[in-house]
């Protein structure tokens, strides 16, 4: 089946990758974006008064396949994916098995091409098992077709193998992605460490667990050359250790997650399983650090950790219900609310923190309008208010604390490879 010739009439052209923002019209043939030509020629999309960028890009996500897949699926996961305006992201390996090996890896791209609704990339393993015991095999794992290794879910306690893996990677030109944890400060802590813990009576999570890796990636980075990536940053002082990392021209970036920079650990007070997150939902005063560093460029993108788990699992007592939440549908409204309404930034500012920015930063063919880029679109109405139900969620697992709370702004249409693969509510993908 041979994409659309498409003309996108009229939309506010948002494209920070290349410095355009104009009222104006897109136009796409055999799947890319091309210059202008007849009306004729393409089917006419009314985008007036809506924002036409480049499909949103999550470095971010868990799509529980293999192994997992009661939670979700590629298919699933990419329909939400989609709805949410994504048209690329990178899925992390802590599944059943998980991917430390090339079979696995090719296990999961078998289910991309056949499954997929929009673009997937794939991770590796730091450790084999992530076990943080054995540097995992990173060159048979590039060779596969990975885009990053991480151990996500684990942070590598040992220094040593952290060099080693960080050696490696700089090797194979592969960015490390890393959840930064002490989990000799974490074990039994089931939120922040702070005065709502305190309250509550739960055991807390000192914001220092995250601080002692985020430096010890930073001397790592510094040592060895390679790209160290801090995913989900939720603390104030790994920020500023990031921005002081930074001014000295050390290879290390960081991501922040939509429900770190809008939610706050006092959320918890009504011992909500949905407001459980590894790391945890902090106070204000680290809230509005991770918009700062956003502001500044110290932290490089947002990214939603899309994290499913099934009610079953997640209703339960506080203390024995897993970590996560559900972002791809809700992560675009959160940010605009956030951070545009919120905090002042430009909407091409958001933009970039979600397209050009996050593919840039993993060495991805993503995030740019430019011509002759592959036709991955968004086309938004940031002004649309709407309230996310299980009913129109097409993820799988519904663990979302933005269920039945009214948000504005939202992807009407989304676009890969130029065809038009959600549109109004609705997924085209094929039949399971």
């Amino acid at each position: 089946m041979m994409p659309e010739n498409l003309i996108l009439r009229g939309g506010r052209i948002i494209d920070p990758a290349c410095g355009r923002d104009e009222i104006g019209d897109l136009y796409v043939r055999d799947g890319l974006i091309t210059g202008p030509y007849d009306e004729n020629e393409g089917r006419v999309i009314d985008a007036t008064g809506m924002v036409v960028c480049p499909g949103l890009t999550d470095i971010h996500v868990h799509f529980r396949e293999p192994g997992q897949t009661h939670k979700e699926n590629i298919r699933t996961g990419t329909m939400a994916a989609a709805a949410g305006g994504f048209t690329s992201v990178i899925c992390m390996p802590n599944t059943s098995p998980p991917c430390d090996n090339a079979g696995t890896i090719q296990y999961i791209h078998d289910a991309i091409q056949k499954n997929a609704v929009v673009r997937v990339y794939t991770t590796g393993c730091l450790t084999r098992g992530m076990e943080g015991a054995a540097l995992a095999p990173i060159g048979s794992l590039k060779k596969a077709g990975i885009v990053a290794v991480t151990d996500d879910g684990k942070c590598v306690q040992n220094n040593a193998l952290m060099r080693q893996v960080a050696t490696y990677s700089k090797m194979f030109d592969l960015p490390v992605m890393d959840h930064c944890q002490d989990s000799s400060l974490t074990e039994g802590s089931v939120m922040h460490e702070g005065d709502w813990s305190l309250r509550l009576g739960l055991k807390g999570w000192p914001a220092a667990a995250e601080d002692i890796i985020v430096a010890r990636n930073i001397i790592i980075a510094e040592l060895t050359g390679a790209h160290i990536h801090m995913q989900h940053v939720s603390s104030a002082d790994s920020v500023e250790l990031l921005r002081q990392a930074k001014k000295k021209g050390i290879s290390v970036s960081g991501e922040a997650s939509p429900h770190h920079i809008s939610l706050t650990d006092k959320y918890l007070g009504g011992y909500d399983p949905l407001f459980k997150m590894n790391p945890p939902l902090r106070s204000e005063i680290h809230r509005l650090a991770l918009i700062e560093g956003l502001r500044d460029g110290t932290l490089d993108c947002i990214a939603t950790d899309h994290a499913p788990h099934r009610d079953y699992e997640k209703d339960v007592e506080l203390d024995a219900a897993p970590f996560g939440i559900v972002g791809l549908e809700t992560a675009l409204p959160v940010c605009l609310e956030t951070l545009h309404r919120g905090a002042g930034f430009s909407l091409p500012k958001v933009i970039e923190l979600m397209t050009s920015k996050p593919a840039q930063l993993m060495n991805l063919d993503a995030g740019t309008l430019s011509e002759g880029a592959a036709a991955d679109i968004a086309i938004i109405d940031t002004e649309l208010e709407w309230t996310p139900s299980r009913a129109e969620f097409h993820s799988r697992s519904h663990n979302s604390p933005w269920l039945g709370v009214p948000l504005k702004g939202r992807a009407v249409t989304t676009i890969v490879a130029g065809f038009v693969v959600y549109d109004h509510g609705t997924v085209f993908a094929t039949e399971e």
